[in-house]
C-alpha cells in the first residue's frame, strides 16, 4: 500500500469510497451518517489544489482509502479519512493519519486535530489508539468550536461527539 497525492481525475473516486465506508454506520443506528453525501467534487478538488488531499492505492494504484485535511488554528485538521470496507482492518486509515502527521512535521505544524464520533468504535476510539487525546471545552480554539458548531447545525450532535487533539514533533520524528 503506497500513499500519494490525489489526482483531479480520481475524486468521484473519493465519493465513492465515503460512501462504502459510510454503510458500516447504518449498522449501528446512524442511518443519518450513512445516507449522508459525500463532499462535492468542487470541495475535494479545493483540498486537492491546496496539496491536502491523499489517496492511499493498491498495487494497480487505484485509491482504496483517502484523508483530506484542513489548517485551522495552525493545526492541520483531519476533516475526512475514509477506507473501502473492502481494504479495511489493514492499517490503512492509521497509515494516511501517519503520512499527515509526518507532513505537519516538516511544515513546521504542532498538532492534528479531528472532531469524530465519541461512542462509535472506530471514530473516538480508534484515534486514541493512534495518539490522539479528546479535548474538554477549554482546549477548544476558535477554529474547533466554530468546526463543532457547524456541525451541530448538520445535525451530527444527535450522537456524541469530541473534538481530539495530537502534539507532534519529537514523538512523530523519533518514531521514522
Amino acid at each position: 500500500m503506497s500513499i500519494r497525492a490525489v489526482r483531479q481525475d480520481e475524486l468521484p473516486l473519493l465519493q465513492d469510497i465515503e460512501r462504502a465506508a459510510g454503510r458500516c454506520f447504518r449498522d449501528i443506528g446512524m442511518a443519518e451518517i450513512a445516507d449522508d453525501e459525500p463532499l462535492p467534487l468542487d470541495e475535494l478538488a479545493r483540498y486537492r489544489e491546496a496539496g491536502l488531499a491523499w489517496v492511499a492505492v493498491d498495487g494497480a494504484d487505484a485509491p482504496v482509502a483517502y484523508l483530506i485535511a484542513d489548517r485551522v488554528d495552525g493545526n492541520l485538521h483531519v476533516e475526512q479519512v475514509s477506507v473501502h470496507p473492502d481494504s479495511a482492518r489493514r492499517a490503512i486509515g492509521r497509515s494516511l493519519i501517519e503520512h499527515l502527521a509526518e507532513y505537519a512535521v516538516r511544515d513546521g505544524v504542532p498538532a492534528l486535530t479531528l472532531t469524530t464520533f465519541t461512542e462509535v468504535p472506530w471514530n473516538a476510539p480508534y484515534y486514541a489508539r493512534c495518539g490522539f487525546r479528546l479535548l474538554d471545552e477549554n482546549g477548544l480554539t476558535p477554529g474547533l468550536r466554530e468546526i463543532r458548531e457547524h456541525e451541530a447545525l448538520h445535525g451530527l450532535d444527535r450522537w456524541p461527539r469530541a473534538c481530539m487533539h495530537r502534539a507532534l514533533g519529537e514523538s512523530v520524528a523519533g518514531s521514522r
